[in-house]
């Protein structure tokens, strides 16, 4: 019974941790009664203990993953039934790993092997069909930013690193004192596992006061036109939204404006491809860019591509007619129009959301499972994504991310955007689909660090909230509440320089593999030894 209690007062502090809503310090050790559990039951005579292990962590993990991310359940129950279930399940497999080669290793050995294996399974979170990176372990100091100013050397790897080395230090001292009994162990206990909570704070709190703000800005508006997804958005015509938006830009445009930036498929009547240019979306955001000299609009498009030729067909396409040569390419994308140029500039959204833009594992799982494809007020279609993070130029010298919805939770999938010449940030998204709940206040939150990351400033427009304006250490300095419909205008700095994290990329998950590698080998062949 005590280790049920272990268990779940793991998964209470690993909720009570996490953004916006609690206190990142709980996250330090989360994982400290959960490991005292396994250890008990390692070393016990009872049976089962693998199932036990798996038990007890599919426990913590479940509380976790329900007191976080219940908000999923609001714009699908099942996808967020799915998502709970399957989280706790990937992070229950990944400790009984742990637990696996806790029996044939040494305590450092099998530390080491935690700690590798819970970044590799965080690296694949981020890049497999099934991809959910919401609750990887760095996200978790979105909200204390002036803790993390490292990450433009780390990204959220050295965050994850940082909390599993304290925790895996506690661990040790307690159980060096239930071994000793010594009043020492827990004193130089405290004071290493003090030192390495406060060694990295102090460093980031002096790189967050010695911060200076970039010399060059632009000036923008953002809009943000509270359109309900459910009822308004895919019942409201592009001739609509087009006036609103040029109602509300209007309103906040001046000599001085460079750019106008609008929400996620705020064009959503479904455009062809073909026909773009002859757009609405098009014709409204010339109408826009054309209020001044110079001046640039960015918005997001919902568009479609019919087409009969086999040639043409992508493992995204989705067939209209069952055996009939009659498919078509869905798109969630962003454009640009500028006040100089007649021809707009496209981005395509291709990190996509798993089965509401993308039915992972198509070929293997369609058959299965048929077209479960989720509705969200009216996409149920696999999206077509590119290949390249492309950057979007508001002139010759000056470019930004146009960076869609979920793809800002990734961030070495950001600093591509950067890597290829993006000055400021620009994240266009549609946050209405969980309701005033946390998802759409953590998926702000988690934009504060991809502005650490890179050193950009992020100029967010979200359809019903938050829209914002943050800093390049990640301060929100301008917002937009939710389900409040208006503008905001301010200035964003530009820079061209890269961090390390944006020249290098996740490189700590990458050390990781080759050590989880070789100590998960060194165990099986110890283990194969003993044996008579």
């Amino acid at each position: 019974m005590k280790n049920i209690l272990f268990a779940i007062l793991s998964g209470i502090l690993f909720a009570i941790s996490w953004p916006t809503y609690g206190f990142a310090l709980f996250i330090f050790f989360a994982f400290v009664p959960l490991l005292f559990s396994e250890f008990q039951i390692r070393n016990s005579s009872s049976k089962w203990i693998k199932l036990k292990v798996f038990g007890h962590a599919y426990l913590s993990f479940f509380i976790w993953n329900l007191i976080t991310t219940y908000w999923i359940y609001f714009s699908t129950p099942f996808g967020g039934v799915f998502a709970i279930l399957a989280n706790s399940l990937l992070m229950s497999t990944v400790f009984l790993l742990y637990h696996i080669v806790a029996t044939r290793t040494g305590f450092s050995a099998a530390s080491a092997f935690f700690i590798s294996v819970w970044m590799i399974f965080e690296k694949i979170h981020l890049n497999w069909d099934f991809s959910w990176p919401w609750l990887n372990l760095g996200n978790v100091f979105s909200e204390y930013i002036s803790w993390v100013q490292w990450y433009e050397y780390t990204g959220t790897f050295g965050g994850t690193l940082w909390i599993l080395l304290c925790n895996i230090a506690i661990f040790k001292a307690i159980l060096l004192f239930r071994e000793f009994k010594d009043k020492g162990i827990i004193y130089r206990g405290i004071l290493k596992v003090g030192l390495l909570i406060l060694i990295p704070i102090t460093i980031s709190l002096v790189m967050f006061y010695n911060y200076e703000e970039p010399k060059k800005t632009i000036n923008v508006v953002i809009l943000q036109p509270n359109i309900n997804p459910y009822t308004e958005k895919y019942n409201t015509t592009d001739t609509r939204i087009g006036e609103l938006l040029l109602q509300l830009s209007k309103q906040s445009v001046t000599d001085s404006t460079d750019l106008v930036l609008a929400p996620e498929t705020v064009f959503a009547d479904g455009t062809q491809l073909p026909n773009f240019e002859r757009s609405e979306a098009v014709f409204y955001g010339q109408q826009i860019s054309r209020m001044k000299p110079d001046l640039s609009f960015l918005g997001g498009v919902s568009m479609f591509e019919r087409f009969q030729d086999p040639a043409k067909v992508r493992k995204q396409s989705n067939q209209i007619r069952p055996n009939v040569n009659d498919w078509y390419d869905d798109y969630n994308s962003a454009f640009l129009v500028r006040n100089t140029i007649d021809s707009t500039q496209l981005y395509h959204k291709s990190k996509l959301v798993v089965g509401v833009e993308n039915f992972p594992y198509q070929s293997l799982l369609k058959p299965i499972l048929g077209d479960i494809m989720i509705d969200l007020g009216g996409t149920v279609a696999m999206k077509t994504t590119q290949e390249n993070r492309e950057v979007l130029r508001l002139d010759e010298s000056l470019s930004t991310a146009p960076i869609i919805c979920y793809e800002s939770v990734y961030g070495e999938y950001v600093t591509g955007y950067v890597n290829n010449g993006a000055d400021f940030l620009s994240i266009i998204t549609n946050d209405a689909w969980w309701g005033n709940t946390q998802g759409h206040k953590q998926h702000l939150s988690y934009a504060r660090l991809r502005a650490v990351e890179t050193r950009r400033y992020v100029a967010r427009s979200a359809n019903t909230g938050i829209s914002a304006i943050i800093n390049a250490r990640g301060d929100i300095i301008e917002s937009l509440g939710y389900e409040k419909q208006g503008t905001i205008t301010g200035k964003v700095g530009l820079s061209d320089e890269k961090t390390f994290y944006v020249k290098y990329g996740n490189y700590i998950p990458r050390i990781a593999q080759f050590l989880a590698l070789f100590i998960f080998l060194f165990s099986v062949v110890k283990f194969k030894r003993k044996r008579p």
